[in-house]
Formats: C-alpha cells, structure tokens, sequence
C-alpha cells in the first residue's frame, strides 16, 4: 500500500459515504471505488460493506484503518524530522587536528560550535600532520587542521599565522644564546616545523647549541622550559602570557621580519557540501573576525 492507499482508507472511515470522501479526496466516485477494490484485493478481504445509509467498517477493515492511521502518523512525524533536519544542524562533525592547534586553538571554536549546534555531535583526533592527512586520505574525517606548508590539491583555507618565540627565564635576548650553556629543549615533529628552527638558528649564529634535550611533547617541552630547565622555541598559540618572569623573544627571519607558522583547515569538496561542515566553517570565519591573538 502506497500513502495515497493510506489517505483514502482514513478518509472513507471519517466519512463513511463515497460521494463525501471521493469530493473531500478530489477523485472521481467511479475512480475511489475502483481504489478501494484494488486495496481490498491487496488484503485478501473485504474491508467496506455498503448501505443504504453509506459503508459500514467491516471486522478486518477496522484493524486496516487502524493500520492507515499509524502509518500516516508515523509518516507525519518522519516527515517532520527531516523538515528540523533541514533547518538544524545534526550529524557528526568528524575533525583531524594537530596537536598543538586541538590543544590551544580548537577548544575556543568549538565552544561556540557547540552552543550555535547543540544538536550536532563532534569527532576529534588529535596527531601530527602525517597522522591528520592519513585520517583525510582514508576519508575517517571530514575536514584536516595542519600546521606548516601543505600541496593539499582539494579544498583548504587558511587558518591563521602565529609567531615563533625563544623563552627562557633567564636570557633575554638572542645575543646570549651562543654563550649560555643552558639545554635547548626540543621537541619531536613530524612537519616542516624542525627544518624551520635548524634553518633559523643556522643563520642566526653558524653553530649546533651546547646542549640539547629532545621531548616527545610540544607541552613538555613548555612546561620544562617555564620550570627553569632550559630555553625553548615555541609558536604563540602556545603562550597564554600567564607565566611570569618568562622572557619571550620574537624569531627574526633574513630580513628582519618575525618567522610565523601557518595553519590550514582541509577537506574533500564533497565534505564541505555537509550542513556541519559548513556549519563549523563558518564559526571559525566569525572566531577570527572576533579574535586576532596571534
């Protein structure tokens, strides 16, 4: 039985006359009666008998036009779950993202997500650069956060540029690098983030540093250095200016201009066709006509 089966049967129950429920449906009497044969053949029974005073429900066609009814309800009410879909936004918003970025960045965007889309829900993972692409590739996530430069050839927007910091508590400008004997504390990257650092500090003073300890961690590598151990290179998303006594001196490139990385939101053209996708896209645009830390 099609809907239109349903319609009929619950409008010859309500009016139990076949002129009435063929002028109420807009058919024909000739074309309802035809119908109504063709729903009873369907069923195997008789469904309607007729009357001089117009139909009577028969036994099986009570519990048919019971069925009708839940049916067309049941229909109302997919119906209008697809009419909310269509002026919400649901399903999942699936996010690769970079460490460092999820940690500093990411949280304060999808607050406001959040609250715009309550209705939506999110999957995050977090990784370096070569983990968020493989994530893209194998299309596990919808949209990529990297950090450095990308040949992404699909769709991507740029996010935003921060600058890289030297902080330490004790040196204050870069002069003293080459003579302290403080550790300079690294950590482990799989992007074009350490070929950057090796570029600037071979330009900057033509030799390796005294001492070095490499950490898995970008915030282990914070936290040691805002705990005295040494000196490290650190991008501004990570510096929330809260730790006192640390000195932060801007990186300068070649010609004396602040060494910045960038950071990049990918995804497939079919992904940003998503209402979440679109959704979130748009909330990063108003974050950053609000906001401009770094």
């Amino acid at each position: 039985m099609s809907g239109t089966d349903f319609r009929f049967l619950t409008v010859l129950a309500e009016e139990m006359n076949m002129r009435k429920a063929a002028e109420k449906l807009f058919v024909s009497q000739p074309a309802l009666s035809q119908r109504l044969q063709n729903i009873e053949k369907q069923w195997g029974t008789k469904l309607f008998l007729r009357s001089q005073k117009g139909l009577i429900l028969t036994p099986s066609g009570e519990i048919i036009v019971r069925f009708a009814k839940e049916m067309i309800e049941k229909e109302e009410k997919v119906m209008e779950e697809i009419q909310a879909l269509e002026n919400h936004v649901h399903g999942t918003l699936k996010i690769a993202c970079a460490t460092i970025v999820g940690q500093n960045w990411l949280p304060k965007v999808l607050k406001k997500f959040v609250q715009l889309y309550p209705k939506a829900k999110i999957s995050l993972i977090t990784g370096w650069s070569s983990e968020i692409l493989k994530a893209l590739y194998s299309g596990d996530v919808h949209i990529g956060i990297i950090r450095g430069a990308t040949d992404w050839k699909s769709k991507k927007f740029h996010l935003f540029k921060d600058s890289l910091y030297l902080v330490d508590r004790e040196i204050q400008n870069i002069e003293e690098v080459p003579q302290t004997d403080r550790p300079f504390i690294q950590f482990k990257s799989d992007s074009n983030y350490y070929q950057e650092i090796q570029d600037w500090w071979h330009r900057q003073f033509h030799m390796a540093p005294k001492s070095t300890i490499v950490v898995d961690q970008i915030e282990t590598c914070k936290q040691m250095a805002y705990n005295g151990i040494g000196y490290a290179i650190l991008p501004a998303i990570t510096l929330n200016g809260t730790e006192r006594n640390m000195h932060q001196i801007p990186l300068l490139d070649e010609k004396g201009l602040p060494v910045k990385r960038d950071t990049w939101l990918l995804g497939y053209d079919s992904a940003f066709e998503l209402r979440q996708v679109k959704a979130f896209l748009e909330v990063v645009r108003e974050y950053h006509e609000a906001h401009s830390e770094y």
